[in-house]
């Protein structure tokens, strides 16, 4: 189970924003609504079905139409007005991955090593019987530039970064996980643009249990794409090891297939508003998952406390002001067409917009939120935080990018918007690893996030006046 920690470093790198003396919203509903999503276990039997009964949920495949299908039924359940809008997803299938190391300094004679590895998403295929191939380890990409294509050519790369779980244990996993990853999101396509045979990462996540972590790579059009995989932290620090001892060849099979793009949906759900329904709040996750586990922390809780927020209004029989939009977004993780579709479809209604609300940093309980908003807009949120504060989640942490990867592009055109502020100390030892299941969900945490959900939703959507835009150059870095 993950762990309830609440630490002091939280507390110093976060803004805490005392009570405001007064709140347009009405505080008996906010808090009915707050103790209504504390006392409901519907997020978590949600999010049990989405990893349990439908399982992996990569875009383009089966398990992502059947979660489509179910989330649609449910939110018509729960009354609200439901449409499937078309995204064109990709379709990548994973195939084999297998790897050995066949020869090394010291190695025994007849002895070869199995290690640890898993495709990245977007990488290309070995030949059927794989390729064997010198590694080379290199930390850093002015290292990489520096061997050139002739230290580079027809030679598999081992780009090598670690996770810092220092960095993640005092409330930084995110920045973590963006400084470990940068090999992963764009190392590849540089190997490639030097001649490299294949790409390899180390891991990106924590708990070294020998699981590696899959994920997203990114190819440039004029780029051709090349075996990538990520290994096992412990299979990454092996090679390290050996090749500085001299020459180490690995042989490697990764047959995955990138198939044509296919017909898939944002799943969008409305409960409309009284006298500002032309006004939005969407509140949102994402329903596709890498296809290892089965998605529970990457994000079946966030699109269940999305929902939850809807069925705790409902169940209450309060409607709010202002229309709220529940989203569960189509491809995030592989591509993202899910929330530049809804963009796209919507650039002319930015101004009805009025918040939007992503949850993608798993399960843990959250001690405020995440607030990509103006600095003024700080004190605008005093009464939130008063209304937070009886359940330990007090704090605004002010952000100057977009808080959540579908709602960037609302983010960067000046909507304000919001996440759950959660202990993400744990969250990377499971992210995008067959170790991502169900039973990784702790009940109780979950309702403490459907309880901020629902609390920042209901006021967002009553308050008398929107939230001031964010200025549209605060948020061209993206998420």
């Amino acid at each position: 189970m993950t762990r309830i920690r609440v630490f002091a470093a939280s507390l110093l790198l976060s803004t805490f924003v005392a009570p405001a003396a007064a709140d347009t919203v009405d505080a008996d509903a906010i808090d009915r609504v707050r103790d209504a999503a504390m006392d409901s276990d519907y997020a978590y039997r949600q999010a049990g079905w989405l990893s349990d009964r439908i399982g992996p949920r990569l875009s383009g495949s089966r398990g992502h139409a059947a979660a489509i299908e179910y989330v649609a039924e449910q939110m018509k359940q729960l009354g609200l007005k439901v449409s499937l809008q078309p995204v064109k997803v990709p379709h990548w299938v994973r195939g084999e991955e297998t790897a050995s190391l066949v020869d090394y300094p010291g190695r025994p004679d007849g002895i070869t090593q199995k290690v640890m590895l898993t495709a990245l998403g977007s990488s290309s295929a070995t030949p059927p019987d794989g390729l064997t191939r010198e590694v080379v380890v290199v930390r850093s990409l002015d290292e990489l530039k520096a061997l050139g294509r002739r230290g580079v050519q027809d030679k598999f790369v081992l780009l090598y970064s670690k996770f810092d779980q220092f960095m993640a244990d005092n409330g930084h996993a995110g920045a973590a996980y963006g400084l470990a990853g940068a090999f992963r999101f764009g190392g590849p396509n540089e190997v490639s643009k030097l001649g490299g045979a294949a790409a390899l990462v180390r891991s990106v996540g924590g708990a070294e249990y020998r699981l590696p972590h899959t994920g997203a790579t990114h190819f440039a059009a004029d780029v051709a794409a090349i075996p990538a995989a990520a290994l096992s932290a412990e299979d990454a620090d092996l090679i390290l090891r050996l090749a500085e001892d001299g020459p180490v060849r690995l042989h490697m099979t990764l047959t995955p297939q990138t198939l044509p793009d296919v017909d898939s949906f944002n799943v969008i759900g409305d409960l409309k508003g009284s006298d500002k329904s032309d006004e939005i709040v969407i509140i949102s996750g994402h329903l596709d998952s890498w296809d290892l586990g089965t998605g529970a922390h990457d994000d079946a809780v966030g699109v269940a406390t999305a929902m939850s927020a809807a069925a705790m209004f409902k169940q209450l029989k309060l409607k709010p002001r202002r229309t709220l939009r529940v989203i569960a977004w189509a491809n995030e993780e592989n591509g993202t067409r899910g929330g530049k579709t809804y963009f796209e479809a919507h650039q002319q209604e930015i101004e009805q917009h009025a918040a939007a609300i992503e949850s993608d940093f798993g399960g843990g309980r959250p001690v405020g939120v995440y607030a990509h908003v103006t600095e003024e807009t700080l004190e605008l949120l005093k009464p939130l935080n008063e209304a937070l504060k009886p359940i330990g989640a007090s704090l605004s942490d002010r952000r100057t990018t977009p808080t959540g990867a579908d709602i960037s592009p609302l983010g960067k055109a000046g909507v304000p918007n919001f996440a759950p502020l959660v202990d993400s100390r744990s969250y990377f030892d499971y992210h995008h690893t067959a170790a991502d299941t169900f039973d990784k969900l702790d009940p109780e945490e979950v309702r403490y996030q459907s309880s901020v959900m629902a609390t920042l939703a209901w006021w967002l959507a009553n308050t008398d006046e929107v939230l001031p835009r964010v200025p549209v150059q605060a948020a061209t870095t993206g998420h």
